[in-house]
């Protein structure tokens, strides 16, 4: 039933005719039970109402599937507690790996993981510690080039709107901001940072803060597009017109990007890319096969129609 090379053909083809017209299955937990595998893979996500968190997913059971892996998806919801007892659940169900493309990635993870003793692999997220292994973009690249297409369309009054729950894709954008900043010889401005929730509602009020200030930024660059979702309304509310009294940038390039109003200018991140790279590099792990530590994968500035030079409106 496993193609085993050492079975005769005849035999094995007599075994699978058998097997179907007595409509056998071969059963995944018995398996595990003699081959100490189960042929899973447990995925860690904050929550699946993310559309980047989808596109991640589907490419995992791209790989996954090929390889006859069945994926086993687990929800944190974002609470630090829940994230134990997912990490917990997984552990009970004996998955064969973990990809994990959850906000928080600490010592609560490394605790758990080592005693799950199993490969583990970050999707857009980096540890320092002992989970060397991770596949994301190069944030800080990604977010020089956004902020310095914003710098050569003629803008000099660049806001950011980060995410305020202090993740390192947020540090690493915010750094390629300023480096981007530094690099035009433009002075970092304090009061043209804001943050929200990296959520289109939380991120109204972030936007409008930076929208309130007497010199107000000409545009802005935000933590992700469903940030930049917030920076739309926000200025709509105020009656400014992007691109021409605002330019806005986001970071992602998510389904909707394209058929916001104006179509969203943003960083395209290779989604369903990063999660195949993730789950071919967990079943080389599998396997015992070398592969590397971090995968760092550039993004692509998809210019559209909400970025455009400054007026002498604002």
């Amino acid at each position: 039933m496993t193609n085993s090379p050492l079975i005769r053909e005849e035999t094995a083809a007599h075994v699978k005719r058998v097997a179907e017209d007595l409509h056998y299955t071969a059963s995944t937990l018995g398996r595990g039970l003699v081959t100490g595998k189960t042929a899973t893979i447990g995925v860690v996500v904050t929550t699946i109402r993310d559309p980047f968190i989808g596109e991640v997913v589907s490419g995992v059971e791209d790989v996954a599937n090929e390889h006859g892996y069945t994926v086993l998806l687990a929800c944190s919801q974002g609470d630090p507690h829940r994230e134990i007892s997912v990490i917990r659940s997984l552990q009970e169900r004996r998955v064969d790996g973990v990809l994990v493309a959850a906000s928080r990635v600490d010592s609560r993870y490394l605790e758990q993981v080592s005693a799950m003793k199993v490969p583990v692999v970050l999707i857009n997220r980096f540890h320092p510690g002992g989970l060397t292994r991770s596949v994301m973009i190069d944030n800080v690249a990604a977010a020089t080039v956004a902020t310095r297409h914003l710098v050569q369309l003629g803008h000099r009054q660049i806001g950011y709107l980060g995410d305020q729950f202090g993740l390192q894709s947020d540090t690493d954008r915010f750094a390629g901001y300023r480096e981007a900043l530094a690099e035009a010889d433009l002075p970092f401005l304090p009061e043209l940072v804001s943050h929200g929730d990296g959520q289109p509602d939380g991120s109204v009020k972030a936007a409008h803060k930076l929208l309130s200030q007497r010199k107000k930024p000409t545009a802005i660059f935000c933590y992700n597009d469903m940030a930049a979702l917030g920076a739309l309304q926000a200025a709509a509310s105020r009656k400014l017109q992007v691109p021409m009294d605002l330019s806005i940038v986001g970071f992602d390039d998510l389904f909707f990007a394209a058929y916001t109003q104006p179509p969203l200018t943003t960083i395209r991140q290779p989604m369903r890319r990063m999660g195949c790279q993730a789950a071919e590099i967990l079943l080389k792990l599998l396997a015992g096969k070398p592969c590397d530590g971090t995968i760092a994968i550039e993004g692509q500035l998809m210019v559209r129609s909400s970025t455009a030079p400054p007026t002498a409106r604002v």
